[in-house]
């Protein structure tokens, strides 16, 4: 049986479209970027989050070296909050249980008033969400190294300001991290549509070799 004109043109479009969704997205590198000369050929060097180390909320290091091969999301945030970081949370929580039983998935947040978020007072701010680490660590520490490690390697802000409430200003933003601490995505972390998205990249990621 042969088919017709019209019919044969439904099924290209057809088969066109299932190969287009089937093709990998891949997602940008973000930040400042070199190139250098390897063996005559033209290499980039990808912006990536500097070594670090903080405490976590069970007063336990946490550095570079425990994200290596780890996907994770960064944030910065303080306990006394009272305005955008409840909303941040309640987001991070869908992430967090989403991937509770995959060990490639980390997430990060940096207090930005380390002063008062002492580990102790971290630990009771994870337990009222119910979160443990090594899956979600809450870090303090160094507080000029919290903020030029916000500003200057995950290119958000954070830093004290007397007029905004709580005294503290910050990003909202949710930053996606690769497994070579490249930064690859930067999402509004108030916002369900902008983590339905992040979740979708978190899944290209983990397809990456």
């Amino acid at each position: 049986m042969q088919l017709k004109p019209i019919a044969l043109s439904i099924l290209l479009a057809i088969s066109l479209f299932i190969a287009s969704c089937q093709e990998k997205k891949s997602l940008p590198f973000l930040g400042p970027k070199d190139t250098h000369l390897v063996g005559g050929k033209v290499d980039t060097i990808y912006h990536q989050i500097p070594p670090f180390r903080f405490l976590n909320q069970d007063s336990t290091w946490v550095s570079e070296k425990d994200m290596a091969g780890k996907i994770y999301i960064a944030d910065f945030f303080f306990t006394s909050c009272p305005t955008i970081c409840p909303k941040m949370k309640t987001q991070l929580l869908r992430i967090y249980e989403r991937y509770s039983a995959n060990d490639q998935i980390r997430i990060l947040s940096h207090s930005i008033d380390p002063a008062f978020d002492t580990p102790s007072v971290l630990k009771e701010y994870a337990d009222r969400l119910q979160v443990k680490a090594p899956r979600w660590n809450m870090l303090t520490g160094d507080k000029a190294a919290i903020y030029k490690l916000g500003e200057k390697s995950y290119m958000v802000t954070a830093q004290e300001d007397k007029n905004e409430a709580g005294g503290f200003v910050h990003s909202g933003a949710f930053i996606l991290v690769d497994k070579n601490r490249h930064v690859r995505g930067i999402y509004d972390g108030t916002q369900e549509t902008e983590v339905n998205h992040l979740i979708e990249d978190i899944e290209i990621l983990l397809q990456e070799k």
